[in-house]
């Protein structure tokens, strides 16, 4: 659903911006449109990052080990292999 938004933005930046937008056959709405969809992704990027950045080291590994060989890990039950990991360190 497209909703209608006013801005205040400098006439020449707006002028230029018109043309750019012409010359690559794109609106200005468009070009606005695509630059605020950039910025979003971005921040859901760092978001991301941050969240990352809490997880146990546990978790990390496991997610480099499914990255590194995904095709390994398709039916990985992650609670048997935690319980694995566990008896592995204090079992033996």
């Amino acid at each position: 659903m497209n909703t209608k938004l006013t801005l205040t933005i400098d006439k020449s930046i707006i002028d230029d911006a018109k043309e750019y937008a012409k010359e690559n056959g794109r609106s200005l709405s468009k070009l606005v449109e695509n630059y605020l969809y950039l910025l979003s992704l971005k921040s859901k990027k760092n978001i991301a990052k941050d969240r990352e950045d809490e997880l146990s080291p546990y978790t990390k590994r496991m997610m480099e080990l499914i990255k590194k060989n995904p095709a390994r890990y398709t039916d990985l039950d992650l609670k048997e292999e935690k319980l694995k990991r566990l008896e592995e360190k204090y079992l033996k």
